[in-house]
């Protein structure tokens, strides 16, 4: 028996998928940490949001996101996040070395230098003006 032009074919249900994921980090100075993550690391920014006395920024670079959001933070958080190496993000990079060259001739405030890793990788640690600490790793 024909179903004819009465019947209504569905697509099959995809499955949900992360389209991003980036960190939030707040800042003291969104300018100064704007240019930290420009001339640093090379990420690129658009205007801050709103267009005049901006408090929230996304800087883009491969692909990936990293948000800065000007913000009031608790003064001991970050010193115990740096004592105890708690990263806030962490990058995988292919050609680790080039990258850790580039970041380092940038200016990159490094405080975990480039190491190979037990898991057969390379990585290293960079620190922003506030405190926030990436870790960057790769082969």
């Amino acid at each position: 028996m024909s179903r004819g032009c009465d019947a209504v074919e569905t697509a099959p249900a995809r499955a949900p998928r992360l389209t991003s994921l980036a960190p939030q980090f707040l800042v003291e100075d969104l300018d100064r940490s704007m240019a930290y993550y420009r001339e640093a690391l090379g990420f690129a920014f658009g205007p801050a949001w709103p267009p005049l006395g901006g408090f929230y920024a996304i800087g883009t670079r491969d692909g990936f996101e990293i948000h800065l959001k000007k913000a009031a933070k608790f003064p001991g958080e970050r010193e115990h996040r740096r004592r105890g190496e708690h990263l806030d993000a962490s990058a995988g990079v292919e050609g680790i070395d080039a990258f850790y060259e580039k970041c380092v001739a940038r200016g990159a405030k490094i405080i975990k230098p480039l190491a190979a890793t037990e898991w057969l990788t390379k990585d290293f640690y960079v620190e922003d003006p506030d405190g926030y600490i990436v870790c960057f790793g790769g082969k």
